[in-house]
């Protein structure tokens, strides 16, 4: 029997039954786990993600080019508090006000420091893998979800699919461009008072950062170059920041 007194987790699936891949649903999937709080996965494909928030009472996260309004996953709803809630860092705040007994995904007064971080992460990590992430999740989405993914991505890059995705010394440049914004993040670990973003224990920074990584090891596969090398490189930190990080990857 369904249990209805959970959280609803939203996300996307794809071709590979109960494997989540977006990076940015990651980061909220994380958090959950790390709360410990009790939840459930519905996954939406994308002509589903804007009824169903709306059925939900969720807001919109954005404004799409024709000016109506952008519904975006990732979403939650709690049934214990009758709310929905969008937008990843908008979750983990929540989830802290409302489960106060649980982990602490952001600690009080780093919500700014966090926030800096989550716009270097966006700006600086994710931007400089979207030439990889952005094709290549077009090939692990569901036949149903791909026209909308291509149509949307396409105008928003102005390159078709098969453009985007970088080949030969294009791609080595390209890899090379996201792993020196890793390097930033490599100081900060190696800096730190202890294995996470900010010191001991895991933190909503955290999730946002293993999200690229996961997206990653989806994508590209654990027994790719790619992620081997990653997790080897920065003499072997991010391998290590990673292992700790794999407890909160369950897909429930």
């Amino acid at each position: 029997m369904a249990n209805n007194n959970v959280i609803t987790f939203f996300d996307i699936p794809c071709k590979f039954p109960g494997v989540a891949w977006n990076g940015f649903t990651w980061r909220s999937m994380y958090s959950l786990n790390y709360k410990g709080v009790p939840y459930k996965t519905v996954w939406l494909e994308y002509s589903e993600i804007e009824p169903t928030l709306r059925k939900f009472g969720i807001n919109p996260t954005g404004t799409k080019p024709d000016g109506s309004p952008l519904y975006t996953l990732p979403a939650i709803y709690d049934p214990s508090t009758k709310t929905g809630v969008a937008e990843s860092f908008a979750i983990a705040e929540y989830l802290d006000k409302t489960y106060p007994d649980k982990p602490t995904l952001v600690p009080t007064g780093t919500g700014p420091l966090i926030n800096v971080f989550t716009e270097y992460i966006t700006s600086k990590i994710s931007a400089t893998f979207f030439p990889f992430a952005v094709p290549m999740s077009h090939a692990t989405l569901n036949a149903v979800s791909q026209p909308y993914f291509r149509r949307t991505r396409e105008a928003a890059f102005g390159k078709t699919m098969e453009d985007m995705l970088p080949q030969g010394e294009a791609k080595v440049k390209e890899w090379e461009k996201f792993k020196q914004g890793l390097g930033d993040i490599d100081r900060v670990l190696r800096t730190g008072k202890g294995p996470f973003v900010l010191g001991e224990k895991p933190s909503f920074a955290d999730c946002n950062l293993a999200s690229i990584f996961v997206w990653i090891k989806v994508l590209f596969g654990e027994d790719s170059e790619e992620w081997k090398g990653l997790t080897t490189s920065f003499d072997g930190r991010f391998g290590e920041w990673t292992k700790e990080m794999k407890k909160y990857e369950s897909v429930v």
